[in-house]
């Protein structure tokens, strides 16, 4: 899977999606990593996971999701998560 970088997120450093746009990952300008959801429209996500960078880095969680598929939901992504973005 591939990633789309979105400039323009306030609050984020990095702002990606997945291809068909089913789930984000975002990186804070605080330092936290944030799996999203789609919301209501189209500059609206919702916050499903977040963690500190220092437990798990988003490059460390693109670089892995890089060898799947992309998931048919944001909460399926979740289920590929490893057990550090989980504190």
């Amino acid at each position: 899977m591939y990633f789309v970088t979105l400039g323009g997120q306030s609050g984020y450093v990095s702002f990606t999606t997945t291809p068909c746009g089913r789930a984000a990952i975002g990186l804070t300008d605080t330092g936290k990593v944030r799996v999203l959801a789609p919301g209501s429209s189209a500059r609206d996500w919702r916050i499903l996971r977040e963690w500190p960078t220092t437990a798990y880095s988003h490059t460390d969680l693109l670089v892995k999701l890089g060898g799947t598929e992309e998931p048919a939901s944001a909460e399926d992504l979740l289920a590929t998560l490893p057990a550090e973005t989980l504190g």
